[in-house]
Order: structure tokens, then C-alpha cells, then sequence
């Protein structure tokens, strides 16, 4: 077994995933061998973390697919043991907590085709700080489910049903003021 001091940190294992991009981004605008080996390497990779995966029981596949670096290659090898919708579902409950504290709420609404439906709602106030607006919060939330699920194609923003009421017309004051016309002057 690795000894845990020569393992990464998950900084460290962050900061060559961003170089590894940067990397590949160069070998798909020259194609050739280096890109046939990088793919190669990739189907091998996946076959070796399958077998693995088939020899686990429940739990430790559980595990495995809980932890963030292998549920992405797991997803990347299209071998992950959760369904789409239960991935895409935890990853709006992990979020939740940090839309309520700013006023608002996150629902998981399902998934429709290749698209995921979540309900957010601004409330009212603002909890700890006022962030970003709901646009913000609205990309947070895809970021996050497609990163998880990177089978859907899209996430929608529902509008919570709260949210829809008609708001009170306006009335202009000038309108309430205007005295009756006296019946004998229509």
C-alpha cells in the first residue's frame, strides 16, 4: 500500500487536473500519437477501475463512488454505480444549505430527457451577506450537477410556484384623489 505522506493533497491533485487541461487542449490541436496514447491509456485505465469497482461489495463501491477524484473518473468511464438523478439530486442537497443562508431555497425537481429541474426560490431577505444574485446562484447549481452528471445537457431553473403570484397592480395616486364627476355634468 502507498505510504499517505507520498499521496496528493487535494490541492495538489487540483492543480494537476488544471494543468492536465491545459495539456491535452495542446495535443487536440496536433493530433497524432501522444493523443492516440493519452486515449489508449484512458480506455485502460477505465477497464482496470471497472474491475475493481466489480470486485467491491456494496459498501466499499460506495464508498469509492462517495469519494470526490474517484466518483469523477467513475463518471468519466461511464461506470458509475449511483443513477444520474441520484447524483445530480445530492449534488442540489449539498448546495441547499448555502442558498437557504442567503435568503432563498433549492429543490430537486427531477430530470426530464437529458435535462435536470431544480425549483430556487429568492426569498425575501438576504441571510449572511447578499452574494450574487440568483443568477449566480442559478449557475452554481448547474456547475455542480453537471459536473456529477455530465450525461444531462442542461439544467432548468424552475420558478417556485410563490413566485408567480401576480404582484398588486399600481394604482397611481393622482387616480384615488380624482373627485366624482357630479351626475348632472355627464
Amino acid at each position: 500500500m502507498a505510504d499517505a505522506a507520498a499521496r496528493l493533497a487535494d490541492p495538489q491533485v487540483e492543480a494537476r487536473l488544471a494543468r492536465l487541461d491545459e495539456v491535452l487542449a495542446g495535443l487536440e490541436s496536433a493530433p497524432g500519437p501522444a493523443l492516440e496514447a493519452v486515449r489508449l491509456l484512458t480506455e485502460v485505465y477505465g477497464e482496470a477501475l471497472s474491475r475493481v469497482l466489480e470486485r467491491a461489495d456494496a459498501a466499499l463501491g460506495e464508498q469509492l463512488a462517495d469519494d470526490e477524484l474517484l466518483g469523477h473518473l467513475l463518471v468519466l468511464h461511464d461506470i458509475h454505480p449511483e443513477p444520474v438523478e441520484r447524483r445530480a439530486a445530492r449534488a442540489v442537497e449539498k448546495l441547499r444549505p448555502a442558498v437557504r443562508e442567503r435568503g432563498g431555497d433549492l429543490e430537486w425537481a427531477g430530470v426530464e430527457g437529458q435535462v435536470a429541474r431544480v425549483r430556487l426560490s429568492s426569498g425575501g431577505g438576504c441571510g449572511s451577506g447578499c452574494g450574487g444574485g440568483s443568477a449566480d446562484v442559478a449557475e452554481a447549481v448547474r456547475a455542480a450537477v453537471l459536473a456529477v452528471a455530465p450525461e444531462l445537457t442542461s439544467v432548468e431553473t424552475l420558478q417556485d410556484p410563490a413566485a408567480r403570484q401576480t404582484p398588486p397592480a399600481f394604482v397611481p395616486l393622482s387616480t384615488i384623489k380624482r373627485r366624482a364627476v357630479p351626475q348632472e355634468a355627464r
